[in-house]
């Protein structure tokens, strides 16, 4: 994620090159800009005022190409507005589906006295892990330059598992067998 602030008129964001499409869309529309305008200068109707023959079909021509191009950019942008919508909402889900479960596991919890610390030890311990492995799940599907995302605190995880957790191709998976077992 590219954190940008608002800047001098709010306009600091259109002249980025790190995370922005400018620069490829200028590549591409200035040269097809400047054979427009070449096109436009040389091609001009002959004295009489009549359209030269190769100016009605290049309208024609242009017409189409300008259609099929908004067709392709309305089209492209309501599946990038789909996606995203469809992004945010599993992660929303998930952040719902694993709350529930963990409200299941902590409601189902004895309550009889002499067990009591070590119910309050476990809920902690799940609570906790469940924040590890949503951060994990977040790492995973964003793009950030640091993998910094807050959860609570690690406390009673052994350094080993950590560092195993650390190397682990599939940190979400790992943390999900922890909290099994």
């Amino acid at each position: 994620m590219i954190i940008v602030g608002p800047g001098r008129c709010g306009l600091t964001q259109l002249f980025l090159v790190k995370g922005s499409i400018f620069p490829k869309a200028c590549a591409w529309s200035v040269p097809c800009a400047l054979l427009t305008l070449v096109l436009h200068r040389f091609w001009q109707p002959d004295a009489k005022g009549a359209e030269n023959l190769s100016i009605s079909s290049l309208r024609d021509i242009w017409s189409g190409y300008t259609f099929v191009l908004g067709f392709l950019i309305v089209f492209r942008n309501n599946q990038a507005y789909q996606r995203y919508w469809e992004g945010a909402t599993l992660i929303y889900q998930i952040a719902g589906q694993w709350t529930n479960c963990v409200s299941s596991l902590l409601s189902f919890c004895t309550l009889k006295e002499e067990k009591a610390m070590d119910v309050k030890i476990f809920q902690q311990m799940l609570v906790r892990l469940m924040s590890l492995m949503y951060c994990s799940a977040l790492q995973q599907v964003a793009e950030l330059s640091d993998d910094t995302l807050e959860l609570i605190d690690l406390e009673g995880m052994k350094d080993e598992s950590l560092l195993h957790l650390a190397q682990s191709p599939d940190r979400v998976e790992t943390v999900l067998n922890w909290i099994q077992r």
